[in-house]
């Protein structure tokens, strides 16, 4: 797509969003329920590009993708109406006689730039938080997800394209879209990119939100239950083969319960992904050939206790386990983003605890243990954008909590009231009434005056 044409679709979505439309609660009501029907209509074909593009089964895409967005938009379509109300807030007695309120107004045209990992769910939850707020979107898709791309262009072409659009493309096509004055920009990828994005933004001080990364610890303490703990962990490791912004990235594990903790995770593996899991059709497979490679590169065969092998005709890694892992060991060095687990044992839990706070925020942080006071102590001491106790992932599939991150792994949030608040400015108003006008302001001043400036403003 030419800079011209990305600059005429830009050129209409302002005039849209200057007509006034989207200012109506009603009628972003209407899009949003369009916008369900329109992805009840096009299910299969939603799970077909997402097999085509990642190989994931359906049931898979559902509860990780098609689900999800429904569900935010039916928590929006519940709560519109509240969260669009101006705010009464408190007047100071200085200010009588007025009425005070803060006014959620939108902020007009957002681009919403995603990931290939979650092409469709990364892509629309934002995209619903944003028209419920009020604004019009841009979407711009990854190209590494070209099926899931052109089926979000083929969703976005039934709505009015002031309302919704779609620029596919590569690189060019991002920077063309980044040159462009966009009213707000959210994005979700990789640190590197996100650094871009917000240098970009700063040339117009556009606001932003951030979604990023990193690696996100677990912590098996020696009160976990074990069985359950590799279950979920299994679960929430191996997810969409590891390709999850969120997902376990490495386990410290205590050594008093380390042997039979790697035992359970073995037999979760068995239980979760027996057989010959390379032929099965709905287990995923990697984006693509180069990070297919940079995988296998992170494996250190002589620590392999599970899995540790992959095919590279069909892009597909088994679910593999790294035992007695190191900080120095390869697969620490960067975030893994793919199907290997490394496990760490450790002594002494405070050490784990300030190595992890010594490294860059993690997105996730999940611990288990049925300790209190350890729940406490990592919970509070650590810095990261969110997690869970005793299980993994489960976090961000509510609208009732926003999700981000904090520091390097992110900035802002969304999903909810917190997503319908990111894409608002609020306004603050003050109604001063006409029927009275208190002279202590104006000038001339006197000690009288004084008196009761101070008396008015305790």
């Amino acid at each position: 797509m030419t800079v011209e044409e990305i600059q005429a679709i830009i050129d209409v979505q302002k005039a849209y969003f200057r007509s006034g439309k989207t200012q109506d609660v009603n009628f972003r009501i209407a899009v949003l329920r369009k916008l369900k029907q329109t992805i009840l209509e096009m299910e299969e074909e939603i799970y077909d590009a997402l097999h085509q593009d990642l190989g994931k089964g359906r049931n898979e895409s559902y509860f990780c993708e098609v689900g999800m967005v429904l569900n935010e938009i039916d928590y929006m379509l519940r709560h519109i109406r509240c969260y669009a109300r101006d705010r009464r807030v408190h007047t100071p007695l200085a200010q009588f006689h007025s009425r005070s309120f803060r006014r959620p107004s939108p902020y007009g045209v957002v681009l919403v730039m995603s990931p290939w990992n979650y092409p469709f769910m990364l892509t629309l939850d934002p995209v619903v938080d944003a028209i419920a707020a009020g604004n019009t979107v841009c979407i711009k898709p990854s190209a590494y997800s070209p099926a899931t791309s052109a089926l979000l262009a083929k969703l976005a072409s039934k709505f009015d394209p002031g309302m919704l659009s779609v620029v596919t493309g590569g690189r060019k096509e991002n920077q063309a879209l980044l040159d462009q004055h966009f009213d707000y920009i959210f994005f979700t990828g990789s640190v590197t990119v996100g650094k871009e994005v917000m240098a970009r933004a700063s040339n117009h001080l556009t606001p932003i939100t951030l979604e990023l990364g990193g690696k996100s610890p677990v912590f098996i303490t020696d009160s976990a239950n074990l069985p359950l703990a590799a279950r979920r962990l299994v679960f929430g490791k191996y997810l969409n083969v590891g390709q999850t912004c969120v997902a376990p990235d490495y386990v410290l594990v205590d050594e008093k319960v380390h042997d039979e903790f790697v035992l359970c995770v073995r037999e979760e593996i068995a239980k979760q992904y027996g057989g010959d899991i390379l032929a099965q059709d709905d287990y995923g497979r990697i984006v693509n050939e180069k990070h297919f490679d940079r995988l296998m590169g992170l494996i250190t065969p002589e620590k392999v206790v599970v899995g540790g092998y992959g095919n590279k005709d069909t892009l597909k890694i088994a679910p593999t386990v790294l035992d007695n892992v190191t900080f120095d060991d390869p697969v620490m060095q960067e975030e893994i983003f793919g199907p290997i687990m490394p496990i760490i044992p450790y002594k002494d839990l405070d050490e784990m605890i300030d190595i992890v706070r010594d490294r860059p925020n993690p997105l996730a942080l999940y611990l288990f243990t049925s300790d209190k006071a350890v729940m406490d102590k990592v919970t509070r001491t650590i810095n990261f954008g969110g997690g869970c106790i005793n299980d993994t992932i489960i976090h961000l599939a509510t609208s009732a909590m926003p999700f981000g991150g904090v520091g390097e792994s992110g900035m802002g949030g969304y999903h909810g009231k917190v997503g319908f608040e990111t894409f608002s400015h609020l306004k603050s108003i003050v109604d001063k009434k006409t029927w009275i006008d208190l002279p202590l302001r104006y000038r001339p001043y006197n000690d009288t005056k004084d008196k009761m400036i101070r008396l008015f403003m305790k």
